[in-house]
This record gives C-alpha cells, sequence and structure tokens, in this order.
C-alpha cells in the first residue's frame, strides 16, 4: 500500500459510522499518525504492554546472565535484531533490495555530491540502514510532501544508528538517505524509492524479527511476541496506566488483544513463563539440573544449547504437551532461527539430531517427572495472571477481543499449533455451569478453566448493563505501603474499579491497603462491600481478581 492514510480515508468517507482498525504494528512508544481517522489497531501494543505488567523487571539481569552462561549467545537484543534483519535482507529480500540499489545510483549520478557513492558502498549502506530502522515502517506521502513528525524521527534515530554501526562507510551515504526519505530531493526516482523503502522496512522487520530474531534471543521467550522488543523486560505500572489513558485520549476504541493467529504462543502461555520471572534462581537451577539430566540424549552436542533452552521454556509453559506438538513446534523454531537448519537449507544430521533429543527427553520419565513438579509450582500463580490480564482487558479503554478457545485455560503455541479446532462443546458445557456458580466455586474448579469462562461472562454482562462506564473516564488506582506495585488498580466513568494482583508467587509478606474514592463499593463478583481504605488481601481472599462498583449503580 503507497499510501495508507488516503486509503483509510477513502473507506471512512465510503462508512464513516464504522468502527475501523488498522494492523498496523506499532513498536514500543510508537504511536498511530494523527491524521489517520481510524479507531486504533488490531491491538499488539496492548499484548506487550499487558504481557509486560506480569515480568518482574529487577530480575532481567539474572535471567539475561544465565541465558549467556548457559547456552554461549550474546542477550543484547540490538546487535541481534540488526544482525537477523541484514540476514533476511541478503537471503530473502535480494530483488527488492536491488531495486532500491539501482534507484540510489540513478538518483546520485545525477546529483554531483553524490555521484562518488559506489554501487557496492551504496548497497552496503542500505542493508545497515534497513536494519537500523527502529519501527516497521514510516508514513512519508510523497504526493502530498507530507512527512509526519514522528516519521522524522524515526528517519533520524536510524540515520544516526547506521552512523554508528558502520563507522568504515562514509556518513554521507547515510545522511543521503536520510535526506530522500525526508523529502528534501524531488523526482521520479525519488518518489519510487521512498515509497519501495517504505514498502521494504515492514516485511524486514518481519521476517528478521518476529521469525528469524525471536527463535535466536531466548533468554525471556515471554517477550518475543509481535510487535514486542526482545530487550524490554516488564512494564512499570505507571507506564500501563499512561498507556491506557492514551488509549481513551484517543477515543477509547482500539482494539484490545492478548491472543491472535500470529502470536507466537497463548495468552496463558506467556502467563505461566512470566511466573518464571519472579523466581529466576528456581528457574536456573531446575534447567541446570534438567540439562544435566538429558546430557545423554544429545549426540555429537547436537542439538544447541539454544534451542535446548527454547525447549525448557516451552515445555515450561505449555505443559502438557504432546510428542507431535513438541517436535512439530521445535522443527520449527529451529528452522525460523536459521542458526544450523533452516526451511530452504535443511541439515539432516542437526535435523535429525534434534528430533531424536526431543523424542528420548519427552519419554524419559524420570526428567517429565521433575518437569511436572515444577509447573505444578508455577500453575496457581499463572492462573492468578491469566484471570488478572483478562480482567483487565474486559475493563480497560478498548474492545476486547477473545482469540478463538481461550475462553478457557489454553496452551497454544505459534501457528499452526494455535489454529487446532475448538472443543466447542466443552465451553459451552463450561458456561452452562459458570452461570450457576458462586466466586468461590468457579475457583474451586481453575483446573478446569472454569474461572476464566467464568469471569469473562460475569463481566461482559456487567458491561453489557452499564455500557456508558466504560465510555468514561480512566483513573489510575495506586496502593500504599509494601508490595505496592504487587496491584494494578483503576477506575472507569468514576463508578467501577478494577483491581488485580501480579507477582503472586515470588511475593513476600502482605499485599497492600488501596484507598477507595469516596462512597460505598460492592464487589462484582464476591457481593463483599467496601468504603475508604481496604485490605487487598480481604478483597482477593474469595476470588482473586475484583470488579467493584460504586452502590448507587
Amino acid at each position: 500500500m503507497r499510501d495508507p492514510a488516503t486509503y483509510i480515508k477513502r473507506i471512512k468517507a465510503l462508512a464513516p459510522d464504522r468502527w475501523i482498525i488498522v494492523e498496523k504494528i506499532l513498536q514500543p512508544g510508537e504511536d498511530l499518525p494523527d491524521d489517520w481517522p481510524v479507531d486504533g489497531t488490531v491491538g499488539y501494543d496492548f499484548l506487550n504492554q499487558i504481557n509486560g505488567l506480569f515480568i518482574q523487571t529487577k530480575n532481567k539481569k539474572a535471567f539475561t546472565d544465565f541465558y549467556s552462561d548457559f547456552t554461549g549467545e550474546p542477550a543484547e537484543a540490538g546487535g541481534v535484531v540488526r544482525e537477523k534483519k541484514r540476514l533476511v535482507l541478503e537471503t530473502l529480500f535480494v530483488a527488492e533490495v536491488r531495486r532500491l540499489v539501482d534507484l540510489l545510483e540513478d538518483i546520485a549520478s545525477r546529483r554531483p555530491e553524490h555521484q562518488g557513492f559506489s554501487g557496492g558502498d551504496l548497497h552496503e549502506a542500505l542493508i545497515e540502514f534497513i536494519a537500523c530502522f527502529p519501527i516497521y515502517r514510516t508514513c512519508v506521502r510523497p504526493a502530498d510532501h507530507f512527512v509526519g513528525e514522528s516519521d522524522v524521527l524515526y528517519i533520524n534515530q536510524a540515520v544516526t544508528s547506521a552512523k554508528k554501526a558502520r563507522p568504515d562507510l562514509s556518513p554521507a551515504l547515510f545522511d543521503f538517505f536520510g535526506d530522500l526519505l525526508l523529502l528534501r530531493f524531488h523526482g521520479q526516482s525519488e518518489d519510487e524509492f521512498v515509497a519501495r523503502f517504505q514498502q521494504l522496512t515492514g516485511p524486514a522487520m518481519a521476517k528478521g524479527v518476529e521469525d528469524t530474531a525471536f527463535y535466536c534471543l531466548d533468554h525471556f521467550l515471554s517477550v518475543n511476541e509481535v510487535g514486542g522488543d526482545p530487550g524490554r523486560f516488564g512494564v512499570r505500572v505507571d507506564e500501563f496506566h499512561e498507556f491506557c489513558r492514551k488509549l481513551q485520549i484517543r477515543g477509547g476504541r482500539s482494539m484490545l488483544s492478548s491472543s491472535t493467529h500470529d502470536t507466537k504462543r497463548s495468552e496463558d502461555v506467556r502467563a505461566r513463563l512470566n511466573v518464571l520471572s519472579e523466581i529466576p534462581r528456581e528457574w536456573c537451577t531446575a534447567v541446570s539440573r534438567w540439562a544435566k539430566t538429558n546430557e545423554r540424549h544429545r549426540k555429537n552436542h547436537f542439538p544447541d544449547r539454544n534451542i535446548e533452552y527454547v525447549m525448557y521454556q516451552t515445555l515450561a509453559g505449555a505443559w502438557p504437551v504432546s510428542q507431535e506438538r513438541l517436535l512439530a513446534y521445535m522443527e520449527k523454531a529451529s528452522c525460523e532461527a536459521k542458526q544450523h537448519t533452516d526451511w530452504n537449507h535443511r541439515d539432516a544430521q542437526y535435523d535429525q539430531a534434534l528430533k531424536n533429543f526431543v523424542t528420548n527427553v519427552i519419554e524419559d520419565r524420570d526428567f517429565i517427572a521433575d518437569l511436572e513438579t515444577f509447573v505444578a509450582l508455577l500453575a496457581e500463580a499463572a492462573q492468578i495472571n491469566s484471570l488478572a490480564q483478562t480482567l483487565i482487558k474486559l475493563t480497560a479503554p478498548g474492545v476486547p477481543d477473545i482469540y478463538q478457545g481461550n475462553e478457557i485455560w489454553d496452551f497454544s503455541l505459534v501457528d499452526p499449533d494455535n489454529r487446532r479446532p475448538v472443543d466447542f462443546e466443552l465451553r459451552k458445557r463450561i458456561l452452562a455451569d459458570a452461570k450457576e456458580l458462586s466466586a468461590a466455586d468457579a475457583w474451586k474448579r481453575r483446573d478446569e478453566g472454569v474461572p476464566k469462562l467464568w469471569l469473562i461472562q460475569k463481566t461482559l454482562a456487567f458491561r453489557a448493563r452499564h455500557e456508558g462506564l466504560f465510555c468514561g473516564s480512566y483513573e489510575p488506582a495506586l496502593a500504599r505501603g509494601n508490595n505496592a506495585e504487587h496491584i494494578v488498580a483503576f477506575v472507569r466513568g468514576g463508578a467501577v474499579m478494577t483491581i488485580v494482583p501480579r507477582f503472586t508467587r515470588g511475593r513476600a509478606g502482605e499485599l497492600p491497603d488501596l484507598l477507595l474514592p469516596p462512597g460505598r463499593w460492592r464487589n462484582e463478583f464476591t457481593g463483599q462491600r467496601f468504603s475508604e481504605e481496604i485490605s487487598t488481601r480481604e478483597l482477593l481472599t474469595i476470588f482473586p481478581v475484583a470488579l467493584l462498583v460504586r452502590e448507587a449503580l
């Protein structure tokens, strides 16, 4: 699409009252262009925000240090991302790069100050410039002579980063690219370069980062998600509130997603993996023990430690998983990583060694017993994480989306695993039961996935009765005292309050108190009534998340 803004405006003109969202994958800190008349995105920006909310940031170093020690791989995300983007540009997008270089040579030949650039230098510099580009694509419009403020920011950022990454190349090369993209030069070739460049940076990001770097830089799989930054480890509560305020300012109609057909793993796999971020010592000890146990299943040092670490994280996050599903996932992970084998150039020896390793490990009764004991220690905290992110999604500014099958616990991996047939009859039976259950009874049946569907049904029914509240204001509510960061709370429309815990597995000490807005409040899930300052420990005893309603409703 050469001109997204114009295209969207045409759609809006044909359907001015329709809900329009765009599948533009925003990087952390990136916003939709202000001149796009849309309600928001399909929700990957929300997905990464809410996922990060349940990652314990203070433990990042423990995970990156262990990853480097165990695998011997670098844990610095920026370098790996650039390396893998260069790889796909030089192998998968050869024709697209060649056309851009041809245009650059034509443009340079007509400008005396640029005639000294060789085709080889232009090619090398262009590869590096795209590898350093910080977002999927800019939205510069040559036909309108339009360059947005954010476009200027990202183009200049790429120029600076590329100069730093390749000091052996003339800085003037990167200034040349920047000038072209900022529309300082005009002409047919110049305009075509801008259009084709913007069409290439998105696929380069998708294939280089999502489909390569995410399978190479594996210090914590939960952060390797569409639209995410593999170097970012967690989101502060105040950052999340600021993100939600922006959603509300824009109109509060963006889609809120947590699992999609394209996510690398389901919301419940991430919810369980995120528990690991609270207990790095226990996790690192378990992995070291498992590696020692499974050393006998490796052959000639194959498979590599990196893919072995991917397997342990996948098992911890998705267990129980069948041998068939695990083999399919590990084949995909190894081919996407492109380190020892890939889809186009298979290494039969490595492929067989990996297959044998996975098969032998999953048939090793001693290892599986150890794994199941460890996963059991994560289960309840992971379920609370899932309920917490679900309630936030259902009540934050925006339109919540529930991906097929995720109405109850769903431990799917990347496609095609997450596109398996869904047992809707099971979900119908659980829903019928859930409508008759109390909060306490629903929580008792947590191993069946009942609490998640119970929560969804109760909250959506409440939204239907009080739709106006969720079009209203968004105000953060801050806990007080020790462990204040372990509570996330906000008020919608001045009359309904969401309260959820986080870091429940690694928490030491009591949950904090929370000061309620004036009035008397009822917990929609349990019927409890509160006013003024409340103990969140007491509030969340019967059911682990709460939706408070001002009693005047």
